[in-house]
């Protein structure tokens, strides 16, 4: 195998998009497909960091897969290692560091490339992400020098304690305590830790205690501290071949040098770590989802029923086409807001920002947007698998097909980087308390939308351009979201953090809309470059999900609406929602068709 090495390579910077909205602000702001960044834009370096990594995955990882899964004794560490030596783990890093400096979006392409490796994925990103960046945003200059290089190499291996058996979605609620010493040297541990990734060979844990009982705080502990053990491996339903296991703190001795930022300052690790935590789950899921994609279509093609392969059969067309329907969409909304966060980087250093400011500070502004692609990201991994076993029909059950540790290894996507549940709470509360913070002007986009219910409807459209129809389309959408926030917020006031139903179905009807304008965008991008003649395929992917999204956005404002409004106010809301929800007439079953032919002839995702 020839192996490129990323630090080999020259990067071209990456140029900014144009507009820059602030997290949040599509919804009340329209975007052009100029100022907006498609995976099909990745530069030639890019490209061959992405190949670079389906190589490794191809060649390093999926031939032993069966002996990670047996936890075969240091082999996910050699993996790690090997990783690390290609420059797989040090991208993100500045060069004093030991890392190579890249992008935001380098970054992601690093995680998509390596995101169907099954338990690798999952101990290779622990690693990178949770396991190295709260050292790196929040140590010590010292810290910083003593951890990083080793960790960005692969020499040493990071975990992050952070979940304890009570407290889980509570982080704040740990129990895991810290004491001061008599001498002051050492914060002595005393707890216990779950469901740690990596742990049981890690060198380095990022942990989380209360300092005198109340002030959560974090610590960087080193395997060999006195008073620190571990607990035996996890069996579990998926991801069998990632060390997890338990944490145990018995008056360990941390040094009061290894305290990881300021005391009572914990939380900010702990949440601001998790933002692109989940930006990177989606990167990685997309492509485990176009990897199970794939095993699907050549199985539909091998695979004959009634004298026939099943990939004739229109039932599996279109169980096809949507799965890459819902891939192709994923792409475009995740690299569209990885290159919103690079640019917000960017712009932050140039204004005096130290990188690790800007990187949290970028981070941070598009906290919404990571959650969104947190959620669609994980349950379009979970959609595919499970079509892919469907289409697998017995075989699909049988361990003797990938497909079936596809499936399972895909559930903890749903669970860990904070619940979907949890991160479509966070959705509307985000961005509800940045509009009363002033960051997003919500009430005026809002009392518009209000103002329009009671006015008569103008069905006219002055854009008569390219995809009019579809921007329209979208506009409503985002019409539909105020008009259900906003008479949500109206109607339960201090109340709205307790009716979760309700902001689950905004959340829903968001992560629709976001993900339907920037799939449209993606289109209108690819049509300028190549011509409306070359994108038809495209454009019927485009189509199908905004008619389909249409419904889900329009089911979710009505459940959301019916659960705190009623009599003339539900009446004409529901009279609302009906007209921005409504799509003309669209024979999606011809234009999936399309999309399933082209993924059989290509015998692979080939979008």
């Amino acid at each position: 195998m020839q192996t490129l090495f990323i630090n080999k390579l020259q990067f071209t910077p990456l140029q900014g998009t144009g507009v820059l909205l602030k997290g949040g602000e599509w919804l009340i702001k329209d975007s052009t497909a100029d100022d907006t960044f498609i995976r099909e834009e990745f530069t030639e370096e890019q490209q061959m960091v992405l190949d670079m990594c389906r190589q490794f995955v191809l060649t390093e990882v999926h031939p032993v897969i069966d002996r990670i899964d047996k936890m075969e004794p240091g082999l996910m560490r050699s993996l790690l290692t090997k990783a690390g030596g290609q420059g797989l783990m040090s991208a993100s890093f500045p060069e004093e560091y030991g890392g190579l400096g890249k992008d935001s979006i380098t970054s992601t392409i690093i995680t998509e490339g390596l995101g169907d490796g099954f338990s690798f994925s999952v101990s290779i990103s622990a690693h990178s992400g949770i396991g190295t960046l709260p050292i790196y945003y929040f140590g010590t200059e010292e810290q910083k020098q003593k951890y990083i290089p080793k960790l960005a190499s692969g020499e040493w291996i990071g975990a992050y304690g952070l979940t304890e058996p009570d407290s889980g979605s509570d982080a704040l609620g740990a129990k895991t305590t810290a004491q001061l010493s008599g001498d002051g040297k050492y914060y002595l541990l005393n707890g216990q830790k779950c469901w740690i990734t990596n742990g049981g060979f890690a060198d380095i844990y990022t942990v989380f205690a209360k300092v005198d009982g109340d002030k959560f705080t974090g610590f960087i502990v080193e395997r060999g501290f006195e008073g620190f053990t571990q607990g035996p491996e996890e069996h579990k339903m998926g991801i069998k071949g990632s060390s997890t296991v338990q944490l145990y703190f018995q008056d360990c001795k941390v040094p009061v040098e290894n305290v990881l930022g300021e005391i009572g300052k914990g939380h900010l690790i702990a949440f601001n770590i998790l933002n692109i935590g989940r930006l990177k789950l989606c990167a990685a899921t997309t492509q485990g989802a176009k990897s199970a994609l794939n095993m699907s279509v050549e199985y539909a093609i091998n695979r004959e029923q009634f004298k026939t392969s099943i990939a004739n059969f229109g039932a599996i067309k279109d169980k096809l086409a949507n799965m890459a329907i819902d891939v192709w969409s994923c792409e475009s909304a995740l690299y569209r807001a990885v290159a919103w966060i690079e640019d917000k980087r960017a712009g932050l250093e140039a204004g005096g920002k130290s990188h690790t400011e800007a990187l949290l500070g970028a981070a941070e502004e598009y906290a919404i947007e990571c959650a969104i692609l947190k959620v669609y990201g994980s349950e379009l991994l979970d959609f595919v698998a499970d079509e892919g076993v469907q289409i697998h029909g017995g075989n699909g059950f049988s361990d003797e097909y990938l497909i079936s540790k596809v499936y399972r290894d895909s559930r903890i996507n749903r669970i860990y980087e904070g619940t979907n549940e949890i991160n479509r709470l966070l959705i509307l509360d985000m961005t509800l308390k940045r509009a009363m913070k002033g960051r997003l002007d919500l009430m005026n986009s809002a009392m518009a939308v209000s103002k329009e219910l009671m006015s008569i409807p103008d069905f006219n459209n002055d854009d008569e351009g390219l995809y009019s129809e579809q921007k329209k389309y979208i506009t409503n959408f985002k019409k539909a979201i105020l008009m259900v926030a906003g008479a949500a917020v109206q109607k339960l006031m201090m109340n709205i953090d307790k009716e979760q139903e309700v902001l689950m179905h905004i959340a829903d009807m968001a992560i629709d809309t976001y993900v339907a304008e920037s799939s449209l965008l993606r289109l209108m991008k690819l049509t300028e470059k190549n011509g409306e003649k070359n994108v038809s395929l495209q454009k019927d992917i485009v189509e199908s999900f905004i008619y389909d999204a249409a419904d889900r956005i329009n089911k979710n404002g009505k459940d959301a609406l019916n659960a705190f409004a009623d009599g003339d106010e539900l009446r004409i809301m529901h009279i609302g929602l009906k007209r921005f929800t409504k799509v003309q007439p669209f024979n999606s079953k011809t234009a999936k068709r399309r999309i399933a032919d082209k993924l059989i002839e290509d015998k692979q995702y080939a979008f």
